[in-house]
């Protein structure tokens, strides 16, 4: 049966807040296209959603917000699903694609301060502030540039953690989240501050929306092709490129910040120790060939069929343009590990491992 014929198309999503203002977002966007199709939300619930008295790399990083999901996906009972893209791993499941990537919201990580230290930033807090986070990224670049702060974990979807932060009893002044996440939710104004990249680096695809399908679903991937922001994309394809080349996870304090200005496509990219004293980091820039270029691209195209690039498929996007990024996104990763990446990345799941 095609999406054409079918009288419901299925969309799979986890149950938080969030997770379904994402879904429903996506699924207007559809509906603004093609107003004759139902759309009908299956939720289910992922091991990371259900394991929270856990640190995210203790509980084991391989698909902990998605593999529920993606059985559903294999198994028929839905069409596609909707995933916050950093949440993704850099390799889906065979016979997984993402047959879309939205227009990215704001990238960047945003704080959140306690009611008793509104008014003040992450520089200004006192001596022995309680931070919270979840992310070994955030918890390393603050152990880097803010030394004065103490960072504690602090797990569960936004609606809990901001509960915890607001809680009288709380020993937390500030937490750290994704200010996309924030924005999506209509609580900007609960942002104290948003960390820019040389402030903090964010994490590979924040603030992307990714949409799953089986790669072989033509219609499905036809019916999400419009929504393939080209720029997103691009930028997104390097970054998860990146990271699949060092082999990096939730494990790993590993981060990016990304840009296409016209055609220069840029990334930085950094690894960090866990107590963020030592770091390797790398900027570097391509010129990426756009579907709007003049004259004609080169003529020695790097692939012979069409494919995947971290899993993405082409949709709209150039496919010499998306081999570009994809490049660019290596060859950054094989400078951090010429100048020791994985030793750091190693010794940093070891600690993790190794703490009670």
């Amino acid at each position: 049966m095609t999406s054409e014929t079918r009288d419901v198309i299925r969309v799979g999503s986890r149950k938080s807040e969030l997770a379904l203002i994402q879904t429903r977002f996506v699924i207007k966007c559809l509906e603004d296209i093609h107003p004759k199709k139902t759309f009908e939300i299956v939720t289910m619930s992922t091991k990371g959603d259900k394991i929270l008295d856990k640190s995210l790399p203790k509980i084991g990083e391989k698909a902990l917000f998605t593999a529920e999901l993606e059985i559903a996906l294999e198994n028929g009972r839905v069409d596609f699903v909707v995933h916050s893209l950093k949440d993704l791993p850099t390799t889906l499941p065979e016979g997984m694609a993402l047959g879309a990537v939205l227009k990215r919201e704001d990238p960047r990580d945003a704080v959140v301060m306690s009611k008793k230290f509104l008014g003040n930033t992450l520089s200004s807090l006192p001596e022995g502030s309680v931070i919270g986070t979840s992310s070994l990224r955030r918890s390393a670049q603050l152990a880097r540039n803010m030394p004065h702060l103490k960072v504690e974990s602090i797990r569960g979807n936004l609606n809990t953690r901001l509960k915890k932060l607001d809680d009288e009893s709380s020993t937390f002044a500030a937490i750290i989240l994704a200010a996309a996440g924030m924005k999506r939710m209509g609580w900007e104004d609960r942002i104290s501050q948003l960390l820019e990249p040389e402030e903090a680096l964010y994490a590979v695809g924040q603030g992307a929306l990714g949409v799953e399908c089986r790669e072989t679903d033509w219609d499905i991937l036809s019916l999400l092709s419009p929504l393939h922001d080209i720029e997103t994309t691009l930028r997104c394809v390097c970054e998860r490129s990146f990271l699949r080349t060092l082999g990096g996870g939730c494990s790993a304090p590993v981060a990016v910040c990304s840009s296409l200005v016209e055609k220069d496509l840029s990334i930085t990219g950094a690894v960090w120790s866990l107590n963020g004293q030592t770091t390797i980091s790398s900027t570097l820039k391509s010129k990426i060939y756009l579907p709007d270029d003049d004259g004609e691209p080169p003529k020695k195209c790097p692939y012979r069929e069409p494919r995947l690039y971290c899993s993405i498929v082409p949709g709209k996007v150039s496919g010499i343009s998306l081999y570009g990024a994809e490049q660019l996104g290596q060859d950054i990763a094989e400078q951090l590990v010429s100048k020791g990446a994985l030793a750091i990345m190693s010794e940093a799941r070891q600690e993790v491992l190794s703490t009670p």
